[in-house]
């Protein structure tokens, strides 16, 4: 009797060890496989959360299949403590795995909500974007003006306060110092104080990620820093085909050029008029240097120029002085800083807008004042509608 119950409890074991391994295995496969998501999600995970409220929050929205295989396999792999706040980017399909290694993995928030302050020419905006895991583009959901007056959209505070709500400082290329300073001072997630105006041309235009409470001034380093490495950097790379003669004169070019056309394709041709005006000893002759003797970069003229600007003597006045002016007259991008080392090789000596946005170059004089007749002509026929 005791042989038979001994070996009926064996088979018992037997069969048990073989459900529970399979169940086991059950287990591995559901949380290493492909997840159900059909597309991507956002999945936001708040200071102080856990993996309980995480899983639970995955299975509602049908990331995973099962809310507690999820909590067992972070316990077996020994990262229940590694959950870090944020928001993240679920690509569709992602598994429980994926799921575990993209939120205790850390770094920058991949997805979610994020503050965009734009450095331009003519102002200073802040944009709230929203991330449309689906499409992976993040959508403006609205927009203010900071340092100024205007209410603050209800919607622009509410993502202040949200823990993972990421921050960026874009300068748009051919901002001055003095406009970046300013609009520095008026971005109010930052603090501390700028000591004085950085030089011309010695700020980065480009996007900077920054967190709350970050200091300002440690900012503008981080943008002087840029630029110099990208100076040294261009200026390593030159074409022999140039007028330059240091890094210094190569930023004070790269800045004009930068003033003149804000179409990629037509820097290096810009940088070919100038490029042989220096050559051949004439003038350069371009309004933006005329505009920063008057201005020196605070704020822009907000008119045109009148015929007694042109003829007055300033150091940055091109139309009087031969050569380059004495500094820069705005910051340049990359861009225009390679044009101003690899000009293009064309005979241009001059250039006028064309009316799509573009220039139109000539060789000669002649070919130039029938250029300039066709802008005349197309500013009058605007100023008509």
């Amino acid at each position: 009797m005791w042989r038979s119950v001994a070996s009926n409890a064996l088979t018992f074991l037997i069969v048990a060890i073989f459900l529970l391994s399979g169940v086991v295995l059950w287990g591995q496969r559901q949380y290493t496989e492909a997840g159900p998501l059909n597309e991507a999600i956002c999945l936001r995970v708040e200071r102080g959360s856990n993996f309980s409220r995480v899983s639970e929050n995955l299975a509602e929205q049908g990331a995973i299949t099962n809310a507690q295989i999820f909590r067992v396999g972070v316990d077996y792999t020994d990262k229940s403590t590694e959950l870090k706040a944020g928001s993240y980017l679920v690509p569709a399909n992602t598994s429980m795995e994926e799921i575990v290694d993209i939120v205790t993995r850390g770094g920058a928030s991949s997805c979610g909500t994020e503050v965009v302050y734009r450095v331009g020419v003519n102002s200073l905006v802040g944009e709230v974007r929203e991330l449309d895991p689906a499409t992976g583009r993040f959508e403006e959901v609205a927009e203010y003006a900071p340092g100024s007056d205007a209410e603050v959209p209800a919607e622009v505070t509410r993502v202040k306060e949200l823990g993972d709500t990421r921050y960026r400082i874009a300068l748009a290329e051919g901002v001055t110092s003095w406009q970046i300073v300013n609009a520095l001072n008026s971005v109010d997630v930052l603090s501390g104080e700028i000591s004085g105006i950085p030089a011309e041309g010695s700020l980065a235009p480009d996007s900077y990620e920054v967190s709350k409470g970050d200091d300002r001034a440690a900012v503008i380093a981080r943008m002087e820093a840029l630029q110099a490495d990208r100076v040294a950097e261009v200026w390593a790379n030159r074409s022999d085909n140039i007028e330059v003669e240091t890094p210094e004169e190569m930023l004070i070019l790269a800045s004009i050029i930068e003033k003149e056309t804000g179409i990629a394709e037509e820097r290096p041709q810009v940088s070919s008029v100038f490029t042989n005006r220096l050559a051949q000893g004439m003038p350069l002759q371009t309004d933006p240097t005329v505009i920063y003797g008057i201005t020196r970069g605070e704020g822009v003229l907000g008119r045109g120029l009148r015929q007694s600007e042109l003829r007055r003597e300033t150091p940055w006045n091109t139309y009087v002085i031969r050569g380059l002016p004495p500094t820069p007259i705005a910051n340049p991008g990359l861009a225009s800083l390679r044009a101003a080392v690899d000009p293009a090789d064309t005979p241009y000596l001059f250039f006028v807008a064309d009316g799509t946005g573009g220039h139109a170059f000539a060789e000669t004089l002649a070919e130039h004042n029938a250029n300039v007749a066709k802008w005349r002509a197309i500013e009058a026929e605007r100023a008509n509608n």
